[in-house]
């Protein structure tokens, strides 16, 4: 937790970090969370215990973890969550503590360390029992550089969910300014990593197709805002179709995507893909790189896969979607079965269980 972050502000600036213990509660499941500050305190916040840990003047994974083991001494856990794979070596020096504790890690999306630290990362991942990523194939890089012991349990496990709903599209459309026929919506910053240069290639190949067609397009930080828009001005398949949105507030980003009828993403990686839970919460078609993570949140049948930097295939995916996209209420009904909240807590406590029950078996 930022030091200058108080635990009633790390909640909104941080939902996740109710969130999911909420969710995972409702299950059935016992949680307690136990987070790095720069003050110790206790609260009780819908009825899970929060264990704020004061880490000022630790400089080490071990006297981190000094500090933590008094806490979960008092806990009592059967089960360890630790969040962010970077954390390895905090994982191995709690394990040495407390090694009959099933420690599990969730991806945040962490790279593989660089060659020569994979030794030591190897060694310390080791104290693991398991991993969680919103797909296992995101754990292909890892396993392949031989950082996880062959008897690891992989996990996949969406990041988070959303509490966006569907809504009136005409409502939103009124009330947003979005139009368009099809109305496509993308989100995310304007960064290499994101594409936006291939997703408006694509769309401007799908446009001679689709004449009533336009793209909305909302970002955070922008670092290639001046090519996107030269690239908008010069390209007569897309001035007057494509419109610069900015960063919206969190409620204006849900009567965007209400107002959608397409999602469009060009990531080239996700951990996670927090604007495509978003879409689909609101039962957007989504129109998305065929990456691990998208790959999982739609199960690879929900709206359309596209090849990264394929504006080609973009353009066909977007044509194919407008001519047949699934109902809003069959894409929710997707949402609500494999990633909402309540299907997310599912996920973990069976998760915990296994883990649990792989130790008692060990003990036999």
């Amino acid at each position: 937790m930022p030091a200058a972050c108080s635990p009633e502000e790390l909640f909104v600036r941080w939902p996740s970090t109710a969130d999911i213990p909420e969710a995972t509660a409702t299950a059935g499941t016992r949680v307690s969370v136990v987070q790095a500050a720069a003050c110790d305190l206790h609260l009780t916040r819908q009825g899970i215990d929060y264990h704020f840990v004061d880490l000022r003047g630790t400089t080490s994974a071990a006297t981190r973890a000094v500090r933590f083991v008094d806490v979960l001494y008092r806990l009592s856990p059967d089960v360890l969550h630790l969040h962010g794979l970077g954390f390895a070596h905090d994982a191995f020096e709690l394990h040495r503590r407390l090694p009959d504790l099933p420690i599990l890690i969730q991806d945040h999306a962490d790279p593989p360390p660089t060659r020569w630290l994979r030794l030591p990362y190897r060694r310390w991942y080791a104290a693991a029992s398991g991993v969680a990523f919103t797909s296992a194939a995101m754990a292909m890089p890892f396993t392949s550089a031989g950082l996880f012991a062959p008897g690891m349990r992989v996990f996949a496990i969406p990041e988070s969910s959303s509490r966006f709903v569907p809504g009136d599209r005409a409502t939103a459309r009124a009330k947003s300014g979005l139009h368009g026929s099809p109305c496509v919506l993308s989100i995310g910053h304007l960064a290499e990593g994101k594409d936006p240069l291939t997703v408006l290639e694509g769309f401007a190949r799908a446009a001679l197709h689709l004449p009533d067609a336009h793209l909305w397009i909302a970002f955070g930080t922008a670092p290639m805002l001046a090519q996107v828009q030269r690239r908008v001005a010069e390209d007569g398949r897309l001035a007057r179709r494509v419109h610069l949105l900015g960063n919206l507030a969190h409620a204006d980003v849900q009567t965007a995507l209400q107002a959608a009828d397409l999602f469009v993403s060009g990531s080239r990686a996700e951990s996670c893909g927090f604007a495509l839970l978003e879409a689909l919460a609101c039962g957007v078609t989504p129109v998305v790189t065929d990456i691990p993570a998208f790959r999982a949140l739609t199960l690879g049948r929900i709206g359309e896969l596209w090849p990264v930097g394929d504006a080609g295939s973009l353009a066909a995916a977007l044509v194919r979607a407008s001519a047949g996209r699934p109902s809003a209420a069959s894409v929710r009904a997707h949402f609500d079965k494999a990633l909402s909240f309540a299907a997310v807590g599912r996920h973990w406590a069976e998760a915990y269980a296994a883990l649990v029950g792989h130790r008692h078996e060990g003990r036999a």
